[in-house]
């Protein structure tokens, strides 16, 4: 397989992506490299380019660029006078990355809201349980949109 991004040097470090990005996002290894090949690609690619980059099929590419642009780390779209979509790495990936982790943070508040008003007529160990997991995503929630607004700011400094 030829290098996605033009150096055989960056093979090694486009596998180190699909390894921890992965695991650590929660992702498959190919989504990690798909990361990896995109981060490290001066232009965007076409769903055929990925292909190749990856040696997957079609259809695994389809799931892990649509896995990418979920996370806020990819977007595709079409370049003037094309038909086809292309996908790249967005300039502010990590923004989007903290947003999403946000919505999904509180989409489980909207949950152990609905949750903790239910638990009413539960025993109270399984009350406790409940009111815990609201106070939990309360914070988590307060905590991810402050640092988002944070991270921002700092990057809008640099």
């Amino acid at each position: 397989m030829s290098s996605p991004v033009g150096d055989d040097a960056v093979n090694p470090l486009i596998d180190d992506f699909g390894l921890h990005i992965g695991r650590a996002m929660g992702w498959p290894p190919m989504a990690g490299r798909a990361a990896g090949v995109l981060m490290l690609r001066e232009a965007p690619m076409t769903m055929t380019e990925l292909q190749d980059a990856l040696d997957a099929s079609k259809g695994s590419v389809s799931e892990t660029t649509r896995l990418l642009m979920v996370s806020g780390t990819v977007r595709r779209f079409k370049q003037p006078g094309s038909r086809q979509y292309v996908y790249e790495w967005r300039d502010d990936a990590w923004s989007g990355c903290l947003q999403h982790q946000l919505e999904q943070t509180t989409e489980l508040l909207t949950l152990a809201e609905s949750a903790r008003r239910r638990a009413a007529d539960l025993p109270e160990r399984q009350g406790a349980r409940l009111r815990e997991m609201h106070e939990y995503y309360t914070f988590m929630v307060r905590s991810l949109d402050a640092l988002l607004e944070e991270y921002k700011s700092s990057r809008d400094v640099r």
